[in-house]
């Protein structure tokens, strides 16, 4: 266990902590059962039996780490109830073997409203992602008068958890600027990060920004702020290696937190080799095709399925996703893929 810090990780340790991870790989993970986190989360529907099947899945083609989403209305609603069936996903993941990276915020907004307690609403069908809300919601981001809830929010839980060695590392945020939400959020990403730091965890810190390279201030403020370098990526392997070569400038190990996705040239066999040869941690976008309908694209959010992808569902090629919920694979030749670049007596190459 590394020590408590409350200043940012210095290059030679963050190294030196990234070479005692192996390679880290694993997806984001929703139960399928659950439409977004709030459903995840809340106890009335908290499903922990969905959850370690899944996650034994994962498991078995070597996937080690998962990223997971927090809901801030759901801890402001039950902050300890929240804390405990955290505490009982990281029992469950580690028993597979498996470490968790939580988000704490969220701007992406595929419903196109707020958060909300309660029974959330069921699925649109052929719609991407359709009942997904953002956390804590647009709302508070913009408005400094809900930010001392938001501080506590992040520092009692990384306090909680401050020495656990379950934890990879902390995502604060999201992809902040989706959703029509740049610049907005610019300012809340500063101040999540000195947050953070007052509640010394003893894992790094990383946001999921590097996701739209037009939001130059954006990722610059995450990047300078970052431990652990993290990006999103979903296009074709040539514009992945330019980006890539971009971000080792920065020095610090890097983590793509999002990837995957077939219709853009995005592929489990062209990418995942890629990221193991370079040493960077990697997560797909999704594990098992349930209610949250990723494995439909990103335009059945705004349009019908038919304009979408010109046919009636189900589309031809998943988009994200490796699972069906019975455990079938999508593709039997990507779990493949996963279990060769997996293989634990290969060593991952080795930090700078």
């Amino acid at each position: 266990m590394h020590e408590r810090k409350s200043t940012q990780w210095s290059t030679d340790a963050v190294w030196d902590w990234y070479d005692e991870q192996g390679w880290p790989v694993g997806c984001n993970y929703v139960p399928s059962t659950a439409v977004n986190p709030t459903e995840m989360w809340q106890a009335d529907t908290f499903d922990p039996e969905t959850i370690d099947r899944e996650l034994g899945w994962a498991s078995s083609v070597g996937m080690n780490s998962v990223r997971v989403f927090l809901q801030y209305l759901v801890w402001e609603d039950d902050p300890d109830g929240l804390v405990d069936r955290m505490e009982e996903f990281l029992s469950i993941a580690d028993r597979h073997g498996i470490s968790t990276m939580f988000v704490f915020f969220d701007d992406v907004a595929f419903s196109g409203r707020e958060p909300y307690l309660g029974p959330q609403d069921d699925p649109v069908p052929d719609t991407h992602n359709s009942q997904w809300t953002p956390s804590p919601g647009h709302e508070r981001v913009r408005d400094r008068s809900y930010w001392p809830e938001l501080e506590e929010y992040v520092r009692s839980i990384i306090d909680a958890f401050a020495t656990d060695d379950r934890i990879i590392c902390w995502d604060l945020y999201n992809e902040p600027g989706n959703s029509d939400m740049h610049p907005d959020s610019i300012p809340l990403v500063r101040d999540s990060f000195a947050w953070a730091r007052k509640a010394e965890p003893s894992q790094p810190l990383t946001a999921g920004c590097n996701w739209n390279l037009e939001m130059t201030e954006l990722n610059e403020v995450a990047n300078e702020l970052s431990d652990v370098i993290s990006f999103h990526d979903y296009s074709d392997l040539e514009f992945t290696r330019e980006r890539v070569d971009e971000l080792e400038e920065l020095g610090r190990p890097m983590l793509c937190t999002e990837w995957l996705a077939r219709s853009r040239n995005n592929f489990v066999e062209t990418h995942l080799p890629y990221y193991r040869k370079q040493g960077i941690g990697c997560y797909t976008w999704g594990l098992v095709n349930g209610k949250i309908q990723t494995h439909l694209p990103w335009r059945t959010a705004q349009v019908s399925i038919t304009e979408a992808v010109g046919e009636a569902e189900p589309p031809n090629v998943w988009f994200h996703d490796l699972y069906h919920t019975d455990g079938t694979p999508y593709i039997e030749d990507e779990i493949e893929t996963f279990r060769e670049q997996t293989n634990r007596d290969a060593e991952r190459p080795a930090g700078k």
